[in-house]
């Protein structure tokens, strides 16, 4: 997947564009709730190196928020990485030309869902 197919991906399925809060950097760009204002999504351009990988490429990069529970669920063979620049407790690196295009979509639905505003329900008064 490419940057552009993932950031049409995302204005298409949750009507969302990419802000550049970053002075002087056109190219990273934030994915963000309109309502919440809270990021799902980061892309940025990064070295394959800072992934143990033994290449200076310089390629494209989505940092996506999940839930504990599944980490461990997809590996390094997917494009799939702790995250780089972020906690890595909470937070993958997904290598755009290297993970599926399905995997991207389920990962980056998964992201947002886990950042948008919880609703809780109030207890009825009896």
């Amino acid at each position: 997947m490419t940057k552009q197919s993932f950031l049409e991906y995302c204005f298409n399925t949750y009507g969302t564009s990419p802000d550049y809060p970053f002075d002087e950097d056109f190219e990273t760009a934030v994915l963000r709730h309109e309502s919440n204002r809270r990021w799902y999504a980061l892309v940025m351009r990064v070295s394959r190196r800072k992934f143990g990988l033994d290449s200076d490429e310089i390629i494209d990069v989505v940092n996506l928020k999940l839930p504990t529970e599944m980490f461990g669920s997809f590996g390094n063979d997917s494009g799939v990485f702790p995250a780089y620049h972020m906690n890595k407790l909470h937070w993958i690196s997904v290598l755009l030309p290297d993970a599926p295009d399905d995997v991207v979509q389920f990962l980056t639905n998964v992201s947002f869902e886990a950042t948008k505003t919880k609703k809780y329900s109030k207890k009825r008064e009896g």
